[in-house]
């Protein structure tokens, strides 16, 4: 037997547009593309997201245009990308609203 993807558990689209209802005066998200050392998107990047401490805190994959997505709190965070091309942090400070960020990933 085999599972419909509708069954499935799996992340939210990365690339879905951000619901109408979002008040972005209340909510924090973190948006962005991780990208090559050449400059081209990096689908199915694991993109980490880690807190002041670099605790772990959540994770996405990106979509085939690289594209990721966190809703999080407003402060410090580190995104870290990992992925077959290679992997690369970002520190970013976010507050209320969108915040947009672009991780390279050095090519191996």
């Amino acid at each position: 037997m085999t599972a419909s993807p509708a069954a499935g558990c799996a992340a939210p689209d990365q690339a879905a547009p951000l619901p109408a209802s979002l008040d972005l005066e209340k909510e924090t998200v973190i948006t962005g593309v991780v990208r090559s050392a050449g400059g081209e998107p990096v689908p199915g990047a694991y993109v980490r997201l880690l807190d002041a401490t670099d605790e772990f805190t959540a994770e996405v994959i990106t979509s085939p245009a690289g594209q990721f997505r966190f809703f999080a709190a407003p402060g410090t965070w580190t995104l870290r990308a990992l992925s077959r091309h290679g992997n690369g942090d970002i520190a970013i400070t976010a507050s209320r609203g969108i915040n947009e960020a672009a991780v390279t990933v050095a090519v191996e």
